[in-house]
This record gives C-alpha cells, structure tokens and sequence, in this order.
C-alpha cells in the first residue's frame, strides 16, 4: 500500500491497525491462492482511517476494489480478473 500522510481527523495508528489487519488477510496462505478477498471494517476501526485505507488499495495497479452490501469490499488482484 501506498505511504501517504493521514489526515488529522484520525489518528495515525488507527490507520496503522487497519493496515495491519488487512495485510494480514492478504498475505495468509490461502487469500494467495485464489488472489480476492473480502473484508469488512471493525467496530473499533475508524471509519477515516478504513476508507483511507480502502482508496489506497483501490488506486494500487491491478487491483480491483468491489463495494458490497453492508459496509465490505472485496479485493482481488491478478488471477481474480482471469476467473
């Protein structure tokens, strides 16, 4: 993901759990294989900070951010468009 300066209106490390979470998710072992998937944002995640995070990885080449029902996304990534 792109480092970028958040702005004031949250914090820096809600934005750093946010990304931690979702790297966590995409680096696992199976996430890798089928190369999408879907997440939803955490009570205790700021909103700022999860949509900032959302639009980062959504400007990132190659990847594809689908807005669900309810608040998820899914991401997908190479192999995804070829399904």
């Amino acid at each position: 993901m792109p480092s970028t300066a958040t702005p004031a209106i949250y914090s820096q490390e809600s934005y750093k759990l946010v990304v931690r979470r979702i790297q966590r998710l995409i680096t696992s072992l199976d996430v890798q294989k089928v190369q999408i998937v879907t997440v939803n944002r955490k009570d205790y995640e700021s909103l700022e900070a999860w949509h900032q995070v959302i639009q980062e990885i959504g400007e990132t080449s190659g990847v594809d951010i689908q807005h669900l029902d309810g608040g998820a996304v899914r991401i997908g990534w190479r192999g995804y468009y070829e399904v």
